[in-house]
């Protein structure tokens, strides 16, 4: 009994009043020193701990069976598996039924009664109503992207560079197009004195006159009956990709990409079967040249090639507004034409390089100029849900009327759903509020909308039906988390990708009715997951400095301990949520956090300024300054946990990986009196070093916008480091280089900074695989917690 206790029992008169009193000193120390059922290296297992669960869930040609990915045995893989209607046991497809059934992915005919698709690279035609499958192609090449003509007498497909044709009817094949990975032939220029010398033999030698002119005649004749053959397109060192014929099979359009010049750089590899250091090549650095994009035309029956013009785009020559009032013409992007189900008009999508201005396009053919439906200008970035630059293509239609189309744009501040009629420009939103659309799809017969949308809680994801011109939308899941349905053919059934925030997706069954009774086909956690209580976070929200409301959620001991630790963590990718109510990506960290609980912890998980799901001025709030807002808000977010958790303001922590690491840099560098340590992964420390396409969007180019570089990259501010540091990264990291924390450590050694250390992963890349590389990292997080925060 140390001294304390002692003088405790002098002084109070009865051994009661002792108890009572060395309850009070001992009991908060239980507390803190109480075990979690879970172990670091138990819950970096991943898969093997948690379990897999089912994915990339598809209907049968018949709707008889839904099969999904699957892997409950923990075999190397996931298998595929099936249900039917008749009995929801899921039963693994054998390898010789799986090579039977058509593919998963294709298209359709008008009436869906034929499918295209691919099957080890060749192409398939399968005619629905007689169960039969019909080989088109038997090559060792790979062909791809095969469609349907217009009046589906042919079928088209993509054949290494060309466009190929198939005879529905006769069988016959036909090349269309012919792109030459070479410049054009120039014609030898004969100079005046040579085509004199020429005329004058002419004159002179007979024979050779006689001779010419029946080369000249046998030219004439062969020409005449060679078969027809497709203009040779030369392309130079260009890509083509996109060819689409239209509907009146006179005009082929075409994508060509040009790759940028750019200095690639090179990610040394030093643990390799060879023995030898290996260099990987990786990317180029943001504001190195880009590639190019344009859009080409082919006029079959004219025999001309032309391109799309985009010099009279509205808003083309106007510069963005943080490069004053200068005015000239900004390069852009071409995506290839969408056609009309008719055939006969052609959308365009244009994108600023900057991605500043986004146009909507109808297409004349015949000249290849353009009429602008809809432009949108954004001084930040153009961007939000089908909006993003892989989704354009998706995300943008038409319905059967051929005159109107669909797309999505944040023009409310929210990415909605609009149409637009390209004759007269009526433009209508179909959905509004202060939500958003993921995914939308049209209903067979077009009279429906189906969509995911967060339009109850901006963390929580329901799969809606709504009328086709707009109007109520009705859930037709309600299950609290996010659902992600899955149509039948028919429509008349839905599979349900379902998980919550403490439980992993699983698959269910219900009826395209709202309020329909919905049943679970799948159980995929592990026994050894099941055995703990897996706590749903408490979803709050809070006013930031700024009087923005943030979102998080927060994980609280049990019972809560006075002027106790807190760790904040901090969510990567930058555009994501986390601070939603369905399983995270982020699972291990989840794990993690129930772990750190059991520990006596409170965490805080915030859906910082530059999050996904909160609408484009939460999306745009970090630009030109990355670890400004986002940055406050972990601030406050601390501030809060001071304020209403009764959290002791000298013993909180902060966490995260990527961005999430950035900003736990910028953290300790810029609130050495918020956060007493933190633990930095695989961060980024100079965005000057980070890629092109998602740097350039927030921060501008450096030689443009240095200033913005120097406020929003954590190397510049390493002198503010006060508190303990842990820095993680793997050394083949191809995303966010090694390189990245090699500077940042010269940098805090020439400071003479001791309160840090660095741990290397040599077979790690941006994402770990290794369970051995996850214990070793999340071991060392604990403890820096637990060494600096208790």
């Amino acid at each position: 009994m140390n001294f304390e206790y002692i003088q405790a029992f002098k002084h109070h008169s009865s051994m009661k009043q002792f108890i009572k009193l060395l309850l009070i000193i001992v009991l908060p120390m239980q507390v803190m020193a109480q075990e979690s059922q879970l172990s670091i290296k138990e819950i970096m297992q991943g898969p093997k701990f948690v379990g897999t669960s089912p994915s990339q869930a598809y209907w049968g040609e018949h709707g008889e069976y839904l099969y999904f990915n699957w892997n409950p045995d923990q075999n190397l893989s996931d298998s595929l598996y099936r249900v039917s209607l008749t009995d929801l046991t899921p039963q693994k497809v054998d390898w010789s039924t799986r090579r039977t059934l058509p593919g998963r992915s294709g298209v359709y005919n008008k009436d869906r009664s034929l499918k295209l698709y691919l099957k080890n690279s060749d192409v398939f035609l399968y005619d629905i109503s007689k169960r039969t499958e019909k080989q088109i192609t038997n090559t060792l090449a790979r062909e791809s992207s095969p469609v349907f003509s217009t009046d589906e007498t042919e079928i088209y497909y993509r054949l290494a560079d060309n466009l190929f044709a198939w005879n529905i009817t006769t069988g016959s094949t036909m090349q269309l197009t012919d792109f030459q990975k070479k410049s054009e032939p120039k014609d030898k220029k004969q100079s005046e004195q040579d085509k004199w010398l020429e005329q004058e033999e002419m004159e002179l030698i007979g024979i050779l006159a006689e001779r010419k002119e029946k080369t000249e005649t046998r030219k004439t004749i062969n020409d005449a009956h060679k078969p027809q053959r497709p203009k040779t397109i030369y392309i130079n060192k260009s890509s083509v990709r996109d060819i689409h014929m239209s509907g009146d099979g006179q005009y082929i359009t075409y994508a060509l990409s040009t790759s940028a010049n750019g200095t690639r750089t090179k990610v040394p590899d030093y643990v390799t079967e060879s023995g030898y250091t290996e260099e990987k090549k990786a990317r180029s650095k943001v504001g190195s040249p880009t590639s190019t994009m344009a859009v080409g035309i082919y006029d079959i029956v004219n025999d001309t090639i032309y391109k799309v013009q985009t010099s009279n785009l509205p808003g083309l020559d106007k510069m963005p507004e943080y490069m004053g009032d200068k005015e000239q013409k900004r390069p852009v992007y071409v995506h290839a034409p969408i056609w009309s189900p008719v055939g006969d008009k052609a959308l365009v999508v244009v994108r600023a390089k900057d991605n500043k201005d986004r146009w909507i396009t109808l297409l004349d053919i015949t000249s290849g100029k353009l009429k602008t439906l809809d432009h949108q200008h954004d001084e930040t970035w153009i961007a939000g849900p089908g909006i993003g630059w892989s989704s354009w293509d998706r995300t943008i239609g038409w319905f059967e009327d051929n005159n109107t189309i669909w797309f999505q744009s944040e023009e409310s501040g929210y990415s909605h759903l609009y149409s637009l009629n390209v004759e007269n420009g009526k433009k209508k939103a179909l959905t509004n509020g202060t939500f958003e659309i993921y995914n939308p799809r049209l209903s067979k017969n077009q009279k429906h909308w189906y969509f995911e949308a967060n339009q109850n809680h901006p963390g929580e994801r329901q799969f809606y039906k709504m009328p086709v011109k707009g109007g109520k939308l009705t859930a037709l899941t309600t299950k609290t988390g996010r659902s992600d349905g899955i149509l039948s053919p028919n429509e008349s059934k839905i599979a349900v990708l379902h998980s919550t925030a403490n439980q992993p997706t699983e698959l269910y069954l219900m009826d395209n009715k709202a309020g329909s009774t919905i049943t679970k086909i799948t159980e995929s956690t592990t026994t050894a997951f099941k055995k703990y209580s897996w706590r749903k976070p408490e979803y709050i929200t809070f006013k930031a400095e700024d009087g923005a409301e943030v979102y998080a959620r927060l994980y609280q001991p049990t019972p809560t301990i006075n002027k106790g630790p807190a760790v904040v963590f901090v969510h990567g990718a930058g555009y994501l949520q986390n601070a939603h109510k369905w399983w995270s990506s982020y699972y291990r960290e989840y794990m993690f956090h129930n772990f750190l609980v059991d520990q006596g912890y409170t965490v805080l998980d915030i859906d910082y300024r530059g999050s996904a799901g909160y609408g484009r001025e939460w999306r745009t709030g970090i630009y030109q300054f990355m670890g400004g807002l986002d940055l406050s808000d972990q601030v406050d977010g601390a501030r809060l946990l001071v304020d209403s958790y009764n959290i002791d303001p000298k013993r909180i922590g902060i966490y995260g990986g990527s961005y999430g690491g950035f900003i736990t840099l910028m953290a300790m560098f810029n609130e050495a009196d918020v956060f007493a340590a933190g633990a930095a992964l695989r961060s980024v420390t100079d965005w000057a070093h980070y890629n092109h396409g998602y740097t350039a969007n927030i921060l501008n180019i450096p030689v443009d916008d240095p200033e913005a570089y120097r406020k929003s990259s954590p190397i510049y501010y390493a002198e503010g480091l006060q508190g303990a540091l842990l820095i993680c990264h793997g050394m083949i990291d191809t995303n966010v280089h090694f390189q990245d924390v090699v500077r940042l450590s010269q940098r805090l050694i020439e400071l003479g900074k001791e309160n840090w250390e660095l741990a290397v992963y040599p077979l790690e890349s941006h994402g770990f695989v290794e369970p051995s590389s996850w214990t070793d990292e999340y071991s060392r997080i604990f403890k820096l917690f637990e060494e600096n925060l208790k």
